[in-house]
């Protein structure tokens, strides 16, 4: 299994960031190999500074070795090898009216002392976080996520939309970080899903990101905006960091594990702003998401 995942997330990583550079036209991502001291290592590819996208990565990863005690205690177990592999992306792009997004699909296993596996997990997700709110988009992008959830389980949709709300929640601030899509970990066989058809949701999941995104991009790339709603863009890009650097489990994940620090940190954007106490005017399209972001809703 964990050979058939990383074999799909090599050719899912070619798709995307083909794709992607066909839609920027400008940049391309530029590669790096990296290895892992303790065992395994990923191939990290980042694009910066095009007609589209500011920054983005999407990097691919397979590691191995010992758990470090804390994630054993995490993990709540005392024998502690594991391989963990993955794709994760994220996308800043430079113009406020096109959302930032993240995706992760990722495989994980823990083995015993004679090497057997002991536990194995899928999970994942894709994200949708916006700086101006275009209804349409939202519906599409969930709708995009419940067609691939619905090829496999009916209550999938309803359930790892809610985890998605439910985990991409900023609890200082009392508020999402986007507008949401599905999240979901720890997929594990069971009577109704073995590990195959765990195999078969995901992979179905990762196949339909550029159907979610893509054509979001291209409707929203070329659109006006001014110095204003930029400076709100990178307000919001603010919420981003605070989220991923205080709450993201993948991150803190990664920097437990001694971890790449350049893969793990380059879902961070380029250009942020903290202001003190910035407040949206009264009536405005930025209250207006803000409103949104209050209290999670049902787009499909």
């Amino acid at each position: 299994m964990k050979d058939k995942f990383y074999t799909y997330i090599q050719q899912l990583q070619d798709t995307i960031t083909a794709k992607l550079e066909e839609v920027d036209g400008k940049a391309t991502f530029q590669e790096d190999i990296w290895k892992r001291h303790e065992g395994g290592g990923g191939r990290t590819r980042v694009i910066e500074n095009g007609a589209v996208f500011e920054k983005g990565g999407v990097n691919i990863s397979g590691v191995h070795g010992e758990l470090p005690d804390s994630m054993k205690a995490y993990f709540k177990v005392k024998e502690g090898n594991f391989f963990a592999c993955g794709l994760s992306l994220v996308l800043h792009p430079k113009n406020p009216m096109v959302p930032t997004v993240h995706a992760n699909w990722r495989y994980f296993e823990l083995y015993n002392e004679q090497g057997e596996i002991v536990d194995q997990w899928f999970g994942g997700g894709q994200d949708l976080t916006p700086y101006y709110l275009f209804d349409e988009d939202a519906v599409h992008f969930h709708q995009v996520c419940k067609t691939a959830c619905d090829k496999h389980q009916p209550t999938f949709y309803d359930t790892y939309k809610k985890r998605c709300d439910e985990y991409f929640w900023n609890t200082h601030r009392n508020e999402a970080r986007g507008l949401g899509g599905i999240f979901f970990d720890y997929c594990k066989a069971t009577p109704e899903m073995n590990m195959q058809q765990w195999y078969d949701f995901v992979t179905e999941v990762g196949n339909s990101f550029l159907s979610c995104y893509v054509p979001i991009v291209i409707k929203r790339k070329d659109l006006d905006y001014t110095k204003e709603q930029r400076d709100w863009q990178e307000i919001r890009r603010g919420r981003y960091v605070e989220f991923n650097l205080v709450h993201d489990k993948g991150t803190l994940f990664g920097l437990k594990t001694n971890g790449r620090i350049e893969s793990i940190l380059m879902s961070l954007p380029p250009h942020v702003q903290w202001r003190y106490d910035h407040q949206p005017e009264k009536g405005s399209e930025e209250e207006r998401l803000l409103h949104i972001l209050k209290a999670p809703k049902a787009w499909v």
